[in-house]
Formats: C-alpha cells, structure tokens, sequence
C-alpha cells in the first residue's frame, strides 16, 4: 500500500460556514489562517485520514465588530483556545463520488465526534499537468456542544444567534 500525502492549497479552498442571524437570515464567515493534509492511501479515499487545524483568530465574517465578538470569551476565547482542529477516524462511500467522513471536531477546548458529507473528486490533472484533490465537505453542528452558549433573546421572539452551524468546505489538494 502506498500511501501520498496531499496539503490543501489555500489559493483554491475556503474553510467556511454558515449561521442564522435573528432566526431569518444566514451569515456567512470562514477561516483565513489554517492548513489541511489528505492522507490518500492506494488512491482510495475510503483508506484514507484527513486532518485540518485552523487558527480561532483567523475567523472572518465581513464584520470587524463581530469577529471580535467572534474572538472573544463569548464565542472561540481564541487566547485560551487558539485552534479549531479536525482529525477525521472513518470514511465510508455512499454513492460514486460521495463519502461520509466521521471525526474528531476539537473546538473551544471540547473534542466531539461529528459526521460529514463529502464530495471527492478523485486525483485529476489540472491543464498544467499537476495532479490535484478537490473535496467538498457539508454539515451541521450544534455549538453549544462545544460549550458556545452566548446568546441574547430577540424582543419579538427567537434568539439573535442561531445554535446550529452549517459547514461549507471547498478544497483543493497538492501532492506534498
């Protein structure tokens, strides 16, 4: 077995996610500091392993007040948890280019298993001639299970902050 090891290209990925704001609208933000390698055994995504850290004060939502907000003790506390990580422990096809990977979420100080959907492209030659990964993954969390509990309630009912995430990942791997 012979096992490739692949690091995401930054250029072409976005570690993102979506959350809703006042219960009717989705607010969009994504990591900008981070990293991810794809460990692809015999070319077989389902024999491989996945790992992703991103640095916490990298989050960026378009909103410098609410990153802030982001950053602090409220939400990621990014001085007592500097880093979201991801180490996936199973991947399982589900159909001819889509997967199920299961993994570690480590977030704010708090490991849970979470299951993901992925797309995987498989290896393919870009118009230069470099082999190259894509992979989209989506999903969805409940952040208070990683103890991300600030909130206020809305005058009219409701809650400003929605507790479920979802995930929106677009990346691009290179051979290492």
């Amino acid at each position: 077995m012979e096992t490739k090891k692949w690091n995401i290209d930054t250029t072409h990925s976005l570690i993102g996610f979506k959350i809703k704001h006042m219960m009717f609208t989705n607010v969009r933000g994504s990591f900008t500091d981070y990293q991810a390698s794809l460990n692809l055994v015999d070319d077989n995504f389902e024999a491989s392993s996945i790992s992703f850290e991103a640095q916490a004060a990298s989050v960026n939502t378009n909103n410098t007040d609410r990153d802030n907000h982001l950053k602090s003790a409220d939400f990621f506390d990014v001085e007592k948890y500097p880093t979201v990580t991801f180490t996936s422990t199973k991947i399982e096809k589900k159909g001819e280019t889509h997967y199920s990977v299961e993994g570690t979420l480590n977030m704010h100080g708090v490991s849970k298993t979470i299951k993901l959907n992925a797309e995987y492209s498989g290896v393919i030659i870009d118009p230069w001639g470099n082999a190259k990964v894509a992979l989209a993954l989506t999903g969805k969390v409940n952040r208070k299970d990683w103890d991300l509990n600030w909130n206020t309630a809305l005058e009219a009912g409701g809650l400003l902050v929605s507790e479920e995430v979802n995930f929106d990942i677009e990346t691009q791997f290179v051979l290492a």
